[in-house]
């Protein structure tokens, strides 16, 4: 499974990069403001300083929702460097632009996905990726990870090939069955990445070595 970790905050892409686990990064509007990112020219130099960082890629958000301002848009972004996929709302002209970006050799990450209908559109559409959130189902009382078991089954059963990329991860077990269920990717915050490393066994495991090595160098 790829990890991805969804945030504009540079230092913690970085962070993420030096571990050696990083494949990508997703971000948003509101990771943007989070950074106090704002204005055009400040965004898309923003996406040039991600991209020099990491190797994989980095999925860079529209912000219209009409077709014709999707596509000026995602045309623009992907001019910022080669590994930029243009993500891109599950509505109806989002569905349309996914096609003609498709058809277009340009790669998208469809975002806002809470059905399996929804990734079943996204993907017969031509999506790169397809990003169900399934913390914020988890947040209403549905389970997330039914929707990853059911995506799953619908682009085994017809060959899709577009990505599941498991969005709105918000902690290391998400991960944990995200990786059970045969997510293609996941995307979530440094803390859930770096909490995946942790174990209290192995700190209890490696203090006692160090106490026990310390006692036979003496």
């Amino acid at each position: 499974m790829k990890f991805f970790i969804d945030t504009a905050n540079l230092s913690e892409i970085q962070q993420a990069q030096d571990m050696g686990v990083l494949d990508g990064v997703t971000t948003n509007p509101s990771l943007m403001a989070k950074e106090g990112i704002s204005g055009i020219e400040n965004i898309q130099a923003h996406y040039a300083a991600i991209c020099s960082i990491v190797d994989g890629d980095v999925s860079a958000e529209v912000i219209s929702t009409d077709y014709q301002g999707m596509i000026k848009e995602g045309l623009e972004l992907v001019k910022i460097d080669p590994k930029i996929v243009v993500k891109v709302p599950m509505i109806s002209d989002g569905v349309k632009a996914i096609r003609y970006f498709s058809d277009n050799g340009i790669r998208t990450n469809c975002t806002l996905i809470f059905s399996s209908g929804q990734a079943l559109v996204a993907a017969k559409a031509g999506a790169s990726y397809v990003s169900p959130f399934i913390g914020r189902l988890d947040d209403v009382s549905t389970n997330g990870m039914d929707l990853i078991e059911s995506i799953r089954v619908i682009y085994d059963n017809y060959n899709f090939e577009t990505e599941i990329l498991a969005a709105s991860v918000r902690h290391p077990m998400h991960i944990i069955q995200c990786a059970h269920l045969g997510a293609d990717v996941m995307t979530g915050p440094l803390s859930a990445i770096s909490a995946l490393i942790k174990h209290p066994l192995t700190d209890i495991g490696l203090e006692k070595f160090l106490a026990d090595h310390a006692k036979a160098t003496k």
